[in-house]
């Protein structure tokens, strides 16, 4: 059985998964794990969808219940794992079911993650497998049985570098271990003939030009393996981090370290879930961190807006749909922000910024006008104001904003460029033809590719014959 994306599922399924991720998001958790187990039921290759229903599940047990709750939990699933144990290599797709239910209510169900990450294997599935391989190394790092799994289904979807970091950390707790010495040097020679092109040679099917291919290539390959080492270096470091988590939950260092990788690695779903857990700390949250979890927040809407399908029905009302809600997202958190930072004429411009990306101009002028207090967003501010009066026809008051800042930017620079730009612009509109027609020189003697200054100055000429 294939492993699948969210493209590759079928559209009623896909629908419930989105529901699934809306009731996470509202922290409707029961719900979530309730529909997120009918994708996986109807989807087990879905890896988002299982993913996602695993971090409810995390979400779920943070929230607490005591010992006496987990034990009734365990408890109440256990005759059903002892039969999903007995019928693993017969009906493994069932298995990875009630593991997966039990897994939803117990996330450290060591029993429940060993059943499925064997069902998945059996069903063809090694990245589900994975999933649970993960936390039960990250259970018993010195178990060798897991590990060994673990390497192999790394190796099986050709994520050698994975396969061999996994027996490498092994080995620190077996050192003298001969199987794992052999099974290191055969993952690195899988891993040569891999990424080196020699197999075909070995089979006959290629040549050394083939395999060596020209300059270019090999640079490109170098560059994909060092991406490749430089991700698993992230995932050995979120490894190390988390684990110590389990017994240092409050370290904010270790807290924002985690939620850096994740950002790094564009996982920004995760990122966001442990900024969230830095802000439980009382007074753990700055405005720097603030800033860095509201713009994996962005981030994510814009990851959600390029996955969608354009091929789907209701493509452009879903796509709106979500930009929307970054929208109001992005101007509720900027609100936000000036009303808990006030005397900061710096959010004040972007709070401006915001408002005139939306036309929202008539709120955007005030915020520009404060923002012209702060020195180093004093000149885009009253650019910003000048264009704001200008679209509501105050085009003198436009015209005498832009003049004060031109006083105030002395060197030649885009800056001023941009200003003499709009200031002719404005003038133009006013009829006054020849004193927008200077501004536009002005550019012209120094950068006549500037816009379209050239054309404009050209065709001015040109009707004065």
């Amino acid at each position: 059985m294939a492993e699948k994306t969210v493209n590759e599922i079928p559209r009623a399924v896909r629908d419930q998964y989105e529901k699934g991720i809306a009731a996470l998001e509202r922290s409707d958790l029961d719900c979530a794990i309730e529909l997120l187990l009918s994708v996986t039921k109807a989807e087990p290759g879905f890896l988002a969808g299982r993913d996602a229903l695993r971090k409810v599940g995390r979400k779920k047990a943070g929230q607490g219940g005591g010992l006496f709750k987990k034990l009734l939990i365990t408890a109440s699933s256990s005759p059903a794992l002892a039969k999903a144990r007995m019928t693993t290599e017969s009906q493994p797709l069932e298995a990875m079911f009630v593991a997966e239910q039990a897994i939803a209510n117990d996330p450290t169900s060591s029993l429940a993650h060993d059943i499925f990450s064997k069902a998945a294997v059996l069903a063809g599935l090694p990245r589900s497998a994975i999933m649970s391989l993960e936390v039960l190394r990250q259970e018993s790092p010195a178990d060798k049985d897991v590990s060994i799994r673990l390497s192999e289904a790394y190796t099986s979807i050709g994520q050698h570098d994975k396969a061999e970091a996994v027996i490498a950390a092994l080995m620190t707790h077996h050192p003298n271990d001969a199987q794992l010495n052999e099974m290191a040097m055969n993952i690195s020679a899988s891993r040569t003939l891999s990424e080196g092109g020699y197999q075909n040679l070995a089979d006959g099917t290629g040549n050394f030009r083939q395999a060596l291919r020209n300059k270019d290539e090999a640079a490109r390959l170098e560059q994909e393996t060092r991406i490749t080492k430089d991700a698993a270096q992230s995932e050995n470091l979120i490894e190390q981090y988390l684990a110590r988590l389990v017994t240092e939950p409050d370290n904010i260092k270790l807290l924002k370290n985690v939620a850096e990788l994740y950002a790094q690695q564009k996982d920004y779903y995760r990122a966001i879930e442990y900024y969230n857990l830095i802000e439980e700390i009382p007074g753990a949250m700055d405005s720097i961190l603030e800033l860095a979890r509201n713009d994996a927040t962005v981030k994510r809407f814009n990851q959600v807006i390029a996955q969608l399908d354009p091929a789907l029905e209701g493509y452009e009302q879903k796509k709106a749909d979500v930009t929307g809600q970054r929208d109001e997202f992005v101007l509720s958190d900027c609100r936000a922000r000036t009303e808990k930072y006030p005397t900061d004429k710096a959010i004040r411009f972007d709070l401006g910024i915001i408002y005139f990306n939306l036309g929202r101009l008539a709120e955007a002028l005030p915020e520009f006008q404060q923002a012209e207090n702060n020195p180093h967003k004093r000149l885009q501010a009253m650019h910003y104001s000048a264009r704001c009066l200008a679209a509501r026809n105050m085009n003198d008051m436009a015209a005498r904003k832009l003049q004060t800042a031109l006083k105030e930017k002395a060197a030649f620079d885009d800056e001023r460029k941009e200003l003499l730009y709009t200031l002719g612009c404005v003038l133009e509109k006013s009829g006054k033809l020849a004193d927008a027609m200077n501004q536009f020189e002005q550019i012209y003697e120094v950068d006549m590719k500037f816009r379209d200054v050239a054309s404009r100055v050209d065709a001015y000429h040109a009707a004065q014959g």
